[in-house]
């Protein structure tokens, strides 16, 4: 199977996600920056997210750059990653609303550790389907920023309970992590003429 419908689903759900994360963003009703500090922890959380999500949107894309064509198992690894990103507009609501209490923080790491391991299960079915000699594979490597992620999502949940800045801390700092630019697949994408 050609790869553009799940390129264009995956985006379109991708677009949703955001826009019902940012209607989770209510004016208040005070006409004065007294009135916007209620809405820090909302809005520090939809920030967190936001970037999350756009992580994930700009690996996806990269990744689907090398990647020739899926098949079945593709499919249903992709739809797990994207219901596990469907989560977050709900997990950001939470924690934004109850201003990091325990639950809503560990609740938050819960759903990025699954998104993590969904991600890991897709790159893995589009490797197993394209070959151990694929440009996938060679780009992505061993995945140690992949695996790192969710090991540190799965200590930083349980210590939500003890202490939710050390949760959130994690966190902000796996998403820093990803921030900064993983040249292997614009250097394979380069080499091999994949550019679009």
């Amino acid at each position: 199977m050609k790869k553009g419908r799940i390129e264009a689903f995956s985006d379109a759900v991708v677009a949703i996600i955001l826009t019902i994360m940012v209607l989770e963003l209510k004016v208040p009703h005070e006409a004065s920056f007294e009135g916007l500090k209620p809405l820090i922890p909302i809005f520090l959380s939809y920030v967190l997210s936001f970037i999350y999500v756009g992580i994930y949107w700009n690996n996806h894309h990269h990744m689907f750059m090398v990647v020739k064509k899926v098949n079945g198992a593709v499919l249903w690894a992709n739809m797990h990653l994207l219901f596990w990103l469907s989560m977050v507009p709900f997990t950001t609501a939470w924690m934004g609303e109850n201003h990091f209490a325990a639950a809503p923080v560990a609740l938050y790491g819960f759903v990025l550790l699954m998104n993590g391991i969904a991600y890991y299960i897709l790159v893995n079915s589009l490797i197993k389907h394209h070959g151990e000699e694929s440009v996938l594979k060679k780009a992505i490597g061993s995945d140690i920023k992949g695996k790192l992620s969710v090991v540190v999502y799965a200590i930083a949940i349980p210590c939500a309970f003890f202490n939710v800045w050390i949760a959130g801390s994690l966190y902000i700092l796996i998403a820093l992590v990803w921030l900064i630019p993983d040249l292997r697949i614009e250097k394979i994408i380069h080499e091999e003429g994949l550019s679009d």
